[in-house]
């Protein structure tokens, strides 16, 4: 179960994603801590939301993609991605793209900027020279520290679902040994 998660195309890992919500989406949702993770999460995207509104942070990477013609949000980045990452972003609501928006950008981003509400680690830290140059030291003091609230939740969810995942692979195998 877990190699096709993290082994494959963006495609592969996009339908291994679906595959298990579809399967599991109701035991995950029964599960209390990672329910309280995935709300603790929710609340850590808004926040980490602000605080790049705050800084500027927005502003410099739309003006980026619309006016100099491109981002950081290039082809490839989404093969960074797992299935489990996949999978959160599902459990959050998320309707993963079935196609490219744009040939040399990201998988998921589309005209609105990224389609994602769980990022990778490095589209949540990645600051580029440009925002470097022009956001203010405290700004991007306040915008890593809420930014590593998000990254700290995200890899606890991330654990307690394969734990999960594990967990029924385990008893699944058990039933079929016993059957």
């Amino acid at each position: 179960m877990g190699n096709s998660a993290v082994c494959g195309s963006i495609r592969e890992k996009i339908s291994w994603a679906r595959k298990i919500y579809e399967d599991e989406g109701k035991r995950l949702g029964r599960d209390r801590e990672a329910m309280q993770l995935l709300s603790a999460l929710e609340q850590a995207v808004v926040n980490s939301k602000k605080a790049m509104n705050r800084a500027g942070v927005l502003d410099r990477c739309r003006t980026c993609d619309t006016a100099k013609g491109g981002s950081c949000c290039g082809k490839g980045i989404e093969e960074r991605y797992d299935g489990y990452l996949l999978l959160i972003n599902l459990a959050l609501g998320v309707d993963l793209p079935e196609e490219r928006w744009d040939e040399r950008s990201c998988f998921f981003l589309s005209p609105c900027g990224c389609c994602l509400r769980a990022r990778h680690v490095i589209c949540i830290n990645y600051l580029c020279k440009e925002i470097l140059d022009h956001v203010s030291p405290h700004a991007l003091r306040e915008l890593q520290a809420i930014e590593g609230e998000e990254i700290e939740t995200l890899f606890r969810l991330k654990e307690r679902i394969k734990k999960i995942l594990r967990m029924q692979n385990n008893l699944s195998s058990a039933n079929q040994a016993h059957g």
